[in-house]
């Protein structure tokens, strides 16, 4: 199979009239073209960070209540939906957020997967039922996938009790480990199934100790320093901030991805960039729970390596995830095009995201280039300008995903996945029935 390009990005910058050959799912060539084919050709996107059945209720939330909305009054709407999520429905929802992300250019989705028992809280008579839907769903939609089954036992810092809307998500570690295992017997070839302490309120220092020693050499991811009523409660039971008593309490490292890391010191900021650990950013969800903005040109200044997740699924978009970042700085520091070291800057940030992406994932890296995996993405160039067309799509109107490939299927043709049609109508079947029971 051959994919034509007039243009590609290649490992050593842009490339005209460039010829891809794939062979059983891998790049065997990439030579010269002859002219034709699609306008732009990037190698795929990497999400790693989503929580796939929140896409359910995108857009729900955003009606003002009787007291200040936040972070908290919104966990609180996710829950209740949560609890009305049967595993048909976890899978139809999966399949829906996952063609969303093929269309924006995700080839590969890190999915953080809490959702694990029945809404009474018992586990299903396979503990991984609800896994193996979202197994299903990548597979139906052809989305490398990432799976990152979520470590919950507490309810808070101190080893707080759960709470009721909690209660699908809780394992002790003998449970959790099993849960992994039969994660590992579901996976696809190119699948990679990492862990996720949920985050330090959920997760203490003894349980990081035993999931390391239960689990080891595989991506490890999990939520830290998102609000700041987290950082006050840490400060206030252990007298450290979160990413600080992270890194007194566990080995993190390269293997490592900090989601969020909105609220750092400056010595926080330090120890993320050196440890070699990938911060995942999430910059419409952030955005969406007034979370706040990751100082994101000291990290970067100082070797700090990043990725983009879609997190909630409120808007999946790969360009307004990066649009959204660099304009949160612009934003603080008053000034323009910051997160580059020269160049254009959605190039720019769309290589280092891949770069962390693919860290943070587990996953070969992202490139064109003979060996790589064939996924690719193909962007649109109505202007036919050729130059700066990522930026074009990233900051302007002019420029579109067109064609995605997974693996050298093509899913996605002219803009629209190939099994849309047949999947939104089971989305919207499923989201009526768990609105209206909520």
């Amino acid at each position: 199979m051959k994919i034509e390009a007039k243009r590609a990005l290649l490992p050593d910058g842009w490339a005209e009239n460039i010829c891809v050959t794939v062979a059983d799912g891998v790049i065997a060539d990439v030579g010269p073209g002859s002219g034709t084919g699609v306008d732009a050709l990037l190698p795929g996107g990497q999400n790693l960070h989503s929580h796939a059945f929140q896409r359910g209720f995108a857009g729900m939330t955003e009606t003002r209540g009787p007291g200040q909305d936040s972070f908290w009054t919104w966990r609180e709407m996710m829950y209740r939906f949560a609890l009305g999520l049967d595993p048909e429905g976890m899978m139809a929802i999966a399949e829906m957020a996952y063609i969303e992300m093929l269309e924006a250019g995700y080839t590969r989705v890190g999915e953080f997967h809490y959702l694990h028992h029945g809404p009474d809280g018992r586990p299903y008579a396979d503990p991984a039922e609800m896994s193996a839907r979202i197994f299903a769903a990548a597979s139906e939609t052809g989305i490398r996938l990432t799976h990152l089954p979520v470590f919950y036992a507490h309810g808070g810092f101190g080893r707080a009790q759960a709470g009721g809307g909690q209660k699908r998500f809780l394992h002790g570690l003998e449970a959790f480990a099993a849960l992994v295992a039969r994660c590992d017997g579901l996976a696809r070839p190119g699948d990679v199934v990492g862990y996720a302490p949920h985050s330090l309120r959920a997760a203490d220092a003894d349980d990081l100790a035993a999931l390391a020693e239960a689990l080891p050499g595989r991506p490890v991811h999990i939520h830290v320093a998102e609000q700041m009523r987290e950082v006050e409660d840490c400060l206030a039971i252990f007298n450290r901030r979160p990413v600080e008593l992270l890194y007194e309490i566990a080995d993190v490292g390269p293997r490592w991805c900090l989601i969020h890391a909105t609220h750092l010191a400056a010595e926080e900021i330090a120890l993320i960039a050196r440890s070699g650990a990938v911060a995942g950013l999430c910059p419409v969800t952030e955005a969406n729970l007034g979370d706040g903005i990751f100082p994101a040109q000291a990290f970067l200044g100082q070797g700090g390596r990043f990725g983009i997740g879609t997190d909630s699924n409120i808007r999946i978009r790969l360009d307004e995830e990066l649009r959204l970042l660099e304009y949160g700085q612009r934003l603080t520091h008053r000034a323009r095009n910051l997160l580059t070291d020269g160049g254009g800057v959605g190039t720019r940030l769309y290589a280092r995201a891949l770069s962390g992406g693919t860290q943070a994932l587990g996953a070969p890296a992202a490139q064109i280039a003979p060996g790589a995996p064939a996924d690719l993405v193909a962007l649109s160039d109505p202007l036919g300008l050729g130059e700066g067309l990522i930026e074009r799509w990233m900051f302007g109107n002019d420029g579109a995903v067109s064609d995605v490939w997974v693996a050298g299927r093509q899913v996605v043709t002219e803009g629209r996945h190939i099994a849309r049609e047949r999947v939104a109508e089971a989305f919207a079947r499923t989201v009526r029935r768990v609105v209206a029971e909520a």
